[in-house]
């Protein structure tokens, strides 16, 4: 059965996309008094000392911290209302979806949805202020024993983000919905074309690259605060060096900014071709009548 083809939708990294900061670093750092640089560098020495993937790594050394392992993901949800974020967020995601609100899109019923697939904990992003604004969001996860965290369930790499662009793909959005299924193209809920992804850096190459190689727009960001100009310099990068993005802007998602002119445009231009699409697919059904 085919699908009417009339969502837009805009995937978002987490960390300094949607944040300045790694979420860990708002949260469970703060609340046990855990210092960042030595925590990372622990990590980092565990990447190149042992290969550990890097989620892996921050999961494991978490677990190895006496108070960390204490924790429950309950614990770990209630802090995801410390969460900071980059001005315009959260309220943008509202104002992005009254694009497609006004009356020549709705009576289409062309939708924007947001998701949010991140390399960082999922039961935190889903007490934030962003889970009742997106449609699904994805983070790595902590199985439990006695109450505790024990170990890790679930990780998403840099390179497994793209198995979530293939979820929204094809709308299947619950985990136990195998994502390798063959679903032919007119089934897809929502086309690539359709889809946005909005990202930092390296770790985003392999979601850029998917949408770029089958229709769709890749959008770098940057923290615009970062004085070593490191946040930006990635960004150049990924856009002129590299040619990954189409854009790159200052991580401001408020009215106005750099950023939302470039989102708003795009919505705008995707929405356009689904009422073009629309159309010339009604006219291809339409018989002239006979002449008298």
């Amino acid at each position: 059965m085919s699908e009417p083809h009339n969502i837009i939708a805009i995937v978002y990294d987490y960390d300094h996309t949607l944040s300045p900061r790694y979420m860990q670093e708002d949260t469970i750092f703060q609340r046990l008094g855990i210092d960042p640089k030595a925590f990372w560098s622990q990590c980092t020495a565990l990447i190149r000392e042992k290969g550990y993937d890097q989620e892996l790594a921050y999961m494991k050394k978490l677990l190895e911290h006496e108070t960390a392992s204490t924790l429950s993901n309950k614990d770990l949800n209630e802090m995801g209302k410390e969460l900071t974020f980059f001005p315009g967020v959260p309220t943008c995601f509202n104002e992005l979806n009254a694009i497609v609100q006004k009356p020549n899109y709705a009576d289409s019923d062309i939708r924007l949805e947001h998701y949010v697939v991140s390399s960082g904990l999922q039961a935190i992003l889903e007490g934030s202020q962003i889970r009742p604004c997106v449609k699904a969001l994805f983070g790595c996860e902590f199985d439990e024993m006695d109450g505790h965290i024990s170990f890790p369930k679930r990780t998403i790499s840099h390179t497994q983000k793209t198995q979530f662009l293939f979820r929204v793909n094809k709308g299947l959005l619950n985990l136990d919905q195998d994502v390798n299924d063959h679903m032919p193209e007119e089934a897809r809920r929502i086309p690539f074309k359709n889809m946005v992804y909005v990202g930092d850096g390296p770790t985003d190459v392999p979601c850029f690259t998917l949408l770029k190689k089958n229709g769709g727009f890749a959008v770098a960001v940057y923290n615009p605060k970062d004085q070593s100009r490191g946040s930006f310099h990635k960004c150049y990068q990924l856009a002129h060096h590299a040619d990954r993005v189409h854009f790159m802007a200052p991580a401001d998602y408020r009215p106005g900014s750099h950023l939302r002119m470039i989102l708003e445009q795009h919505i705008t231009e995707v929405a356009n071709d689904i009422l073009d699409r629309r159309r010339q697919g009604v006219e291809k059904t339409r018989i002239p009548a006979p002449l008298p």
